[in-house]
């Protein structure tokens, strides 16, 4: 019998990858975290495009090593009849078929939904796309950028009187992401259940839609577009970062205690009998009086002053952390969320690791590395299909693979 002790909730299952750039191999990264096998198909020769996205070392893409690694790639072109009969072979072999083209791409190449479901009818189809598979703007290119822009998310980010400004990650990409794997492991758990694939359509728009949050329903009980806030909370009060004597310090009070104990903390208990101060609706109607007076008292010391008197007085506060200095946080390294991978130009380097924790995925400090195009062309082409090495060579020799 199987030892399950250890067995990753993912294994046994294969999933052909067609994604390229963030959106897609994020989330197929994430699944490989989870113990899924990952083909990656690439054009021959070229590969994805993030090959070619920086930061580089010695010509080597470490922004592709970052959500490559682990995976599997193999290389076939999909223009040409015989790279289409291949991958059809290859649909009936995996469990999940994922691509990010522009709508109508995979049914312009013969490959949509419909004809994969016919060689394989427990295929989970999933596609990632800018604005999904319907509605008059489906077939429109989108980048991060633009959906960040077009959902409304730039417009509430930043401050006031400044331009529109960009969330620092590629949230557009990375909430896509996200919400395909949502999308895949329900229609994967469903699947035990009907014994049947299905398809899976999901859009960067509408991720954004869902990721603004509040902003929506303070739209609807205003009837005002919600503007950027900076750094402040626009319903909680005090939640924002403060300038310290040296450095940055944010402060996040969420309930009413918390401010009476943060009040009794910076020696001004006269503010907690404030009856402009005393519940946070007020505190947050009456923000532009409070918070020059909270700005003045927390710029009297430095982040580690504030830090072990904010701590004594158990209050939610951190640090405004460079990238660096999160890297080498010691709760960052007990939950075993840097870990190291190698590519063989790049050498060794560290990447995020797996923020899905489960009693049956041991922690491992290192990673594999991403692939080579192609590399895995005879490991798959042969023990999937069965393909001898003379004819795997010819099918590299006519630009198949």
């Amino acid at each position: 019998m199987h030892n399950f002790k250890y067995m990753k909730p993912l294994e046994n299952v294969k999933i052909l990858d067609l994604t390229r750039v963030l959106a897609g191999p994020f989330s197929t990264m994430l699944m490989q975290e989870l113990g899924a096998e990952i083909i990656k198909v690439e054009m021959p020769g070229k590969g994805d495009d993030a090959r070619y996205f920086g930061p580089f070392k010695n010509g080597e893409s470490a922004y592709f090593l970052s959500v490559n690694r682990g995976k599997k790639s193999i290389s076939l072109n999909l223009k040409s009849e015989e790279g289409k009969k291949i991958l059809l072979e290859l649909v009936k072999k995996v469990d999940i078929v994922t691509e990010n083209f522009r709508p109508g791409t995979m049914e312009k190449l013969g490959l949509s939904y419909e004809v994969l479901k016919e060689v394989n009818p427990k295929i989970i189809f999933a596609s990632t796309s800018g604005f999904g598979q319907t509605g008059p703007d489906s077939k429109k290119p989108a980048y991060d950028m633009l959906v960040q822009a077009m959902s409304g998310m730039m417009s509430i980010t930043g401050w006031q009187d400044k331009p529109p400004t960009r969330v620092g990650a590629s949230i557009g990409d990375l909430g896509a992401g996200l919400y395909t794997i949502i999308g895949i492991l329900s229609a994967l758990y469903q699947r035990t259940i009907t014994g049947e694939g299905q398809r899976v359509d999901v859009a960067m728009l509408d991720c954004q839609l869902s990721l603004l949050e509040n902003a929506i329903v303070r739209y609807g009980i205003t009837g005002e577009s919600p503007k950027p806030g900076g750094n402040q909370h626009p319903t909680i009060t005090p939640f924002q970062v403060f300038k310290t004597k040296d450095d940055y310090m944010a402060v996040s009070m969420g309930n009413d205690i918390m401010w009476q104990n943060f009040c009794k903390a910076i020696n001004r208990n006269d503010l907690i009998e404030n009856p402009k101060f005393e519940t946070n609706l007020k505190r947050t109607e009456n923000k532009n009086e409070l918070l020059p007076i909270l700005e003045e008292i927390i710029l009297q010391k430095t982040n580690d002053e504030w830090a072990k008197i904010f701590t004594e007085a158990k209050l939610p506060h951190s640090p405004v952390n460079n990238i660096e200095s999160i890297m080498k946080h010691p709760q960052v390294k007990a939950r075993n969320m840097i870990v190291e991978t190698y590519g063989k130009e790049i050498g060794k380097i560290g990447v995020a690791g797996n923020p899905i924790k489960m009693s049956n995925i041991p922690e491992e400090s290192t990673r594999e590395k991403a692939p080579d195009v192609g590399e895995h062309n005879f490991e798959v082409y042969s023990d999937m299909l069965g393909l001898s090495k003379e004819d795997i060579q010819k099918l590299k020799d006519n630009g198949v693979i």
